[in-house]
């Protein structure tokens, strides 16, 4: 800037234009922006491809399964029709039986039976059945197909039918909270032999939320250890603690089966103590005590390492202070050192609660009958019973579960409040 004669300043003769200026920083930060962006990119198409995508279909299938439609395309067209009061006219009972014959020569009738059975079991041998004899039966078939097999002649099975023609559907969800459509479309409670998914719901974040109590209450002297010991033997303590991550899971667990089984090193160890005799050995696998005591194990390092990183940075000052001031050290320690180490002890929790409440490995080779999880169902499901419908249903009921105690631990305690250090 230089002064003019009426004293009024003016920018230097060489000085660059402001508006030119603002354009050069505008179009840096634009650069940066879109460097910044490119190297995110990958992760944000790896995350879309391998979670997004999958949670997306995951929901989807969960709701939708036009297959019984697809293959009965007749009876699915004029079935709308019907009101869900008495049986059907002749017109749907002659629609079913076209389809039928159509259906086994197209060899799709397995596809729409097995959807038919998702909602009724049993119905998948009484289609296939009345399907391998359709070209037998004659009109009226509201007569000649209830005189091949009575279960015709049930509401129950055509309001079924009715429901699995549409592509959309509830009846998964139904079947994953143990609930299911009656004759007349209201929802009831299933039969008590086939309620089985609220228990294991139920079951599944009890087991989660003792294994984290267990893995806190373990890893918070651990940690607390590790954090007040000289740096060489804070290290060492470390390392015994990620020594279990450098071991295969599924070593891991085989290890729990050679020590937890009856004739194993633990009930060894009891029978040489006295605490129990030979004969009385104690059970601890292939249960939920087995499935309990994996986890915690499996699952303790998630625990100590957000404890061990939030404790090494709290001056010990802060304690010795209270302790000066009158306090007992055991009344430090509960009114000033525990409180600060609340970030840490939510971010455990949290990381252990919600992998325990997907963990299949374990469960699957520890928990025998009584201590398998929701997750073992689901991967059951999903190889070995195909009804990927009601497994979706009841990956999205346990997702509903976590988001709903996510939520309700930041409405409580504040996601803010958990720090990994």
């Amino acid at each position: 800037m230089t002064a003019g004669t009426t004293g009024e300043m003016h920018p230097a003769p060489d000085a660059p234009d402001t508006d030119v200026l603002k354009r050069q920083l505008q179009r840096a930060n634009r650069v940066a922006r879109w460097k910044a962006l490119g190297l995110v990119a990958p992760l944000l198409i790896f995350l879309l491809v391998t979670f997004v995508v999958p949670i997306f279909s995951m929901l989807t299938r969960s709701v939708h399964s036009p297959v019984f439609g697809d293959i009965f395309v007749e009876t699915a067209q004029v079935i709308g029709e019907w009101d869900g009061t008495g049986l059907p006219d002749e017109t749907i009972y002659a629609a079913l039986v076209a389809d039928m014959r159509q259906a086994r020569a197209d060899r799709t009738i397995g596809q729409a039976a097995t959807r038919l059975n998702y909602d009724v079991p049993g119905t998948r041998s009484l289609l296939t059945r009345s399907a391998r004899r359709a070209d037998r039966l004659e009109a009226p078939y509201s007569v000649s197909l209830p005189a091949l097999d009575d279960r015709w002649a049930d509401r129950t099975i055509w309001a079924a039918i009715k429901r699995v023609s549409s592509p959309v559907t509830a009846t998964f969800y139904l079947a994953a909270l143990d609930r299911q459509f009656d004759a007349d479309g209201s929802i009831v409670l299933a039969p008590e032999d086939q309620r089985l998914y609220v228990r294991l719901f139920w079951r599944t974040l009890l087991v989660s939320a003792l294994v984290t109590v267990l893995c806190l209450l373990l890893g918070f002297p651990i940690a607390y250890l590790m954090a007040h010991l000289p740096p060489a033997r804070a290290n060492l303590l470390m390392i015994l603690v990620l020594l279990p991550f450098w071991t295969s899971l599924l070593v891991r667990t085989t290890a729990w089966i050679a020590i937890l089984q009856t004739e194993g090193v633990l009930n060894d160890v009891f029978v040489w103590l006295g605490i129990v005799s030979d004969d009385g050995r104690v059970q601890l696998i292939y249960n939920q005590i087995g499935t309990i005591i994996a986890m915690t194990h499996i699952l303790l390092p998630f625990t100590v390492l957000p404890l061990y990183a939030v404790m090494q940075g709290i001056p010990p000052s802060l304690t010795r202070a209270a302790i000066s001031l009158g306090a007992t050290p055991a009344r430090a320690f509960t009114r000033v050192y525990l409180p600060l180490t609340t970030p840490g002890i939510g971010a455990g929790a949290v990381f252990v609660f919600i992998l325990a409440v997907g963990y299949y490995i374990t469960p699957a080779l520890v928990g025998g009958r009584t201590g398998q999880l929701i997750s073992n169902f689901i991967a059951f499901h999903m190889q070995e019973s195909l009804n990927w419908g009601l497994a979706a249903a009841l990956g999205a009921v346990l997702l509903a579960a976590v988001l709903l105690l996510y939520w309700l631990y930041d409405r409580l305690v504040g996601v803010d409040n958990m720090r990994l250090g």
